[in-house]
């Protein structure tokens, strides 16, 4: 099977394959490692099944090539979509931005992995999209499934170090890249593999989906109680000027350092080969979201994690915030915040509407300090009202838990599947699965 064969040309140029063997854990590896497989399974070259493309990044000096309609992948879409198909970016190029550069818009379908800076995210292109250099991408040929390598890929995430090298920022280069051997069983058996890990990842999202509704509908409360003040009651009491603006007499200014409590910082982020290794039962928090799962944890209970670098401000000119709830692990790239005058559920909502911009420093990487995150204002309502509207959210909130913790036992189901699949070690050749589901 030629690599040549009809849309299947590498578009990478550069070095050719490396010609050593970097052995993978189950399913992918430098080279053919010339190990036994099932029967009617190979290791095959990468390439002679898809075709490999890399990205690039049009010219920051032309604001012209951005703004487009042409969704372009960096590494902060990866970084909280690990696994998932994308359907929109945080950036835009315009097809003049494209023309002028090294990025492809590849097909929906793409299958892409960050190979430098943040090493082993895999995402699906769901539109015609472009990447960043960041990413090698492959568009595969009808002999292989794209969500099958997808699974290969988040299979081997650990692996992804041993197949790096450098010093500054670890890098899977394209010599390496081009020398991908996979492991390949028929394409029927590829679609049932797919099958069995998507239904996992279907529910998965179908939750996410719910929790973003619970978020809508406690943040519309919180802007009719604090925002538009309609809260029970509101029509006998009058409104007063204050420092923030007017609000209900009876009401007081506050500001988070008053209204929370900042806890130190104790732990120090876990290298990636750390990170890769771990496979415990807390959840970890860094610079934006959840990385991963360890088996050491440090605080237990109910917290607001505020991103103090790094990702720390979203496109809408929010902070990166998450609850976290139970036992976990937090670096000391996070602020850890409990509420105190109000709930955390109340602080979460409050800094979720909060424009940061004003309080975060540095241009090259955006920080906010323990300082700045303790002086952002809050406005406190009675207690009545505080109690009251802690009854009203505290069962979406619950409930978002639950779907959270739902979600956390999926992804464990799918994660101990996912190796024995890829591998050949569940051997599913012979069960009925609907892969119907799969077609488009």
């Amino acid at each position: 099977m030629s690599q040549r064969s009809e849309g299947r040309v590498t578009k990478t140029g550069g070095r050719e394959a490396t010609k050593g063997v970097i052995p993978g854990r189950f399913a992918l590896s430098v080279g053919n490692p010339d190990t036994p497989v099932p029967d009617g399974w190979s290791w095959t070259p990468l390439g002679t099944l898809a075709r490999l493309e890399t990205g690039h990044t049009p010219s920051r000096k032309h604001p012209e090539f951005w703004g487009g309609e042409i969704p372009w992948i960096g590494i902060k879409d990866v970084t909280p979509n690990y696994g998932r198909t994308l359907t929109e970016t945080q950036e835009y190029a315009t097809q003049l931005g494209i023309d002028n550069s090294s990025a492809r818009v590849l097909p929906a379908g793409t299958v892409c992995l960050s190979r430098t800076a943040s090493v082993g995210y895999v995402v699906v292109m769901g539109v015609p999209m472009a990447t960043s250099q960041d990413f090698v991408n492959w568009v595969c040929s009808p002999e292989l499934n794209h969500r099958y390598l997808k699974y290969v890929l988040m299979a081997e995430r650990s692996s992804y170090l041993r197949f790096a090298s450098g010093t500054t920022h670890q890098t899977i280069y394209l010599p390496e890249v081009k020398a991908f051997h996979i492991l390949r069983p028929p394409i029927e058996v590829q679609r049932k593999i797919a099958a069995v890990l998507a239904a996992c990842d279907e529910l998965i999202d179908n939750n996410l989906r719910r929790i973003q509704i619970l978020e809508e509908m406690a943040q519309a409360v919180y802007r009719e109680w604090f925002v538009i003040f309609r809260f029970p009651g509101h029509e006998d009491i009058a409104l007063v000027d204050s420092p923030l603006g007017p609000i209900p007499e009876g009401w007081s200014e506050s500001t988070v350092g008053e209204a929370a409590t900042n806890f130190d910082r104790l732990r120090k982020p876990l290298s990636k080969m750390q990170r890769a290794e771990m496979q415990g039962e807390y959840p970890y928090y860094g610079a934006a979201k959840v990385f991963d799962y360890v088996d050491d944890y440090i605080f237990d209970g109910e917290y607001l994690l505020v991103a103090e670098d790094g990702s720390v401000v979203t496109p809408e000119g929010y902070p990166v915030l998450q609850l976290a709830c139970g036992k976990f692990w937090a670096n000391n790239h996070t602020h850890i915040l409990q509420g105190s005058l109000v709930s955390t559920h109340h602080l979460y909502l409050a800094l979720s509407r909060v424009q940061i911009m004003g309080y975060v420093t540095g241009a090259a990487q955006p920080k906010i300090t323990q300082g700045a995150l303790n002086r952002v204002p809050l406005v406190v309502p009675p207690q009545l009202i505080r109690v009251g509207f802690d009854e009203l959210i505290k069962p979406m909130f619950d409930l978002r838990q639950n779907l959270l913790e739902q979600n956390a036992n999926l992804r464990a189901t799918r994660d101990l599947l996912l190796p024995k699949l890829v591998s050949g070690e569940i051997d599913v050749s012979e069960m009925e699965i609907d892969t119907e589901w799969l077609a488009s």
